[in-house]
């Protein structure tokens, strides 16, 4: 659906909305009065014998203000069919938040839903992407999704899979929509989970490729459900668990989808085949990608810098160093937080822009300005190309006071690939840096230095 659609569709949901919303208390007037003439009707000269209704019905406005703003958001959420474009936890998200919706205008709208179809392609490679990242480390991994490596796995393991609610149903739910959206079939429906339950209750496996199962009934008449064509089978076991197994085909849209939305050009992985140039390293410096507010707070709070002490109401004082500190977006949440900063950053147009925010910010290549063990916390986001972000962190650790804390933004390459770096991993969300110009999956490392100034 285009964006001129979308404008068509919301304006007449809005507008019919607004509409009832305008005649809802003119409504339950006429509810009440319909009341009245009923009881009227069972008595003559309104001589009273016996109670016509057993109770009047009470009506609360409010609550029904309520059920018709939620009917039209649920309304718009349908009819724009957003879950064929959104992510499973947006469509989660949505579910929580029609519960209390912001009213019901165009603006608002075109706010929640106008970006599924400006980035249409983004959000069902996302959804992708989030689905699997969340079942296996290997889809987290530049080298594995790289068109033609062998390297994702044939099949993955559903923990806990039983019937409506359970957690391996619903996964299996995000992986069959995922890949449906993906390939333009249709979603899951209520009939193709019976048709893998009667498969399990078979002693079958489920093979998901169009075929027709059928559930055997003591009593009554057998039922039969079909499948669509997955690509998947779905194989049960006693202990609750379930293996999904993909063909060779949806391994390969697996592939694909993933490789495309990580990008041709993976900042964390280095040309097949091309030596490294000397003079290349400072190249590798100027690139940038900014973090956005959320990896902020949550590289933040992994560093243990918060808000006021809930005890006594005051802001801890940190001096924190920030390598590779661009236009000062990290700089600017720490000063907010009462940490004394020091920012370094190679590119002197950003070094400027972050200096006329009031940052004391060297211009320089921080892998050359020699070390000086007085920080209490480095909190960065360095340069990912290839395995650069070492050199960075490595050196960033000697700027460490002993029991200071560094925490890094660095690609899930390196904590489930390379490993050269040891500590406590967080991934990031999905697309974390999208809004920067990746969608390179990332995380946050935190290394704790010891009392005596080793790492811990």
């Amino acid at each position: 659906m285009s964006l001129p659609a979308l404008q068509r569709t919301v304006s007449d949901i809005v507008s019919e909305y607004d509409e009832k919303a305008a005649n809802l208390t003119t409504e339950i007037q006429h509810y009440a009065d319909a009341q009245v003439r009923l009881e009227m009707s069972a008595m003559v000269q309104g001589k009273f014998v016996d109670p016509v209704l057993d109770h009047r019905p009470y009506l609360d406005e409010e609550r029904l203000r309520k059920i018709l703003l939620k009917s039209g958001w649920r309304c718009l959420y349908d009819r724009l069919q957003i879950d064929r474009i959104a992510s499973a936890n947006d469509k989660r998200l949505f579910e929580r938040a029609i519960e209390d919706p912001p009213k019901l205008t165009f603006e608002n709208a075109k706010a929640t839903f106008g970006d599924y179809f400006a980035n249409t392609r983004f959000h069902i490679l996302r959804g992708l992407a989030e689905t699997f990242s969340g079942l296996d480390a290997a889809y987290k991994s530049h080298s594995k999704v790289k068109i033609g490596v062998k390297g994702l796995p044939k099949r993955v393991i559903l923990r806990s899979f039983g019937g409506y609610g359970s957690y391996g149903r619903d996964k299996l739910r995000d992986i069959i929509n995922a890949l449906a959206a993906y390939r333009g079939h249709p979603l899951a429906d209520a009939d193709e989970f019976s048709a893998i339950a009667a498969a399990h209750s078979n002693g079958e496996d489920a093979i998901l490729d169009g075929r027709t199962y059928t559930r055997v009934r003591r009593y009554d008449k057998d039922e039969a459900f079909s499948t669509c064509d997955r690509g998947l089978t779905v194989r049960g076991y006693q202990n609750g668990n379930a293996h999904v197994l993909f063909s060779k085909e949806t391994l390969r849209d697996i592939n694909m989808a993933l490789a495309e939305f990580y990008g041709d050009v993976l900042p964390d992985v280095e040309d097949d085949g091309v030596a490294h140039q000397p003079g290349t390293d400072v190249a590798k410096e100027l690139q940038y990608y900014w973090s956005s507010g959320d990896v902020i707070n949550r590289a933040l709070e992994a560093a243990g810098i918060h808000g006021q002490n809930y005890y006594s109401g005051d802001l801890p004082h940190y001096h924190v160093l920030e390598p590779s500190c661009g236009d000062g977006r990290i700089l600017d949440a720490l000063t907010a937080l009462n940490c004394s900063v020091l920012g370094i950053e190679y590119h002197a147009g950003r070094a400027a822009q972050a200096r006329q925010k009031g940052h004391p910010v060297q211009t320089a290549n921080f892998l050359e300005c020699p070390p000086k063990p007085e920080f209490d916390k480095v909190v960065m986001n360095p340069p990912f190309y290839g395995r650069h972000y070492l050199k960075h962190v490595r050196h960033a650790l000697k700027f460490l006071k002993p029991g200071g804390t560094l925490v890094t933004v660095l690609p899930a390459t390196a904590w489930y690939d390379h490993k050269e770096l040891k500590g406590d991993w967080r991934d990031l969300p999905v697309a974390s840096f999208a809004k920067a110009g990746t969608n390179v999956p990332t995380g946050l490392l935190r290394i704790k230095a010891s009392k005596v100034g080793t790492l811990a």
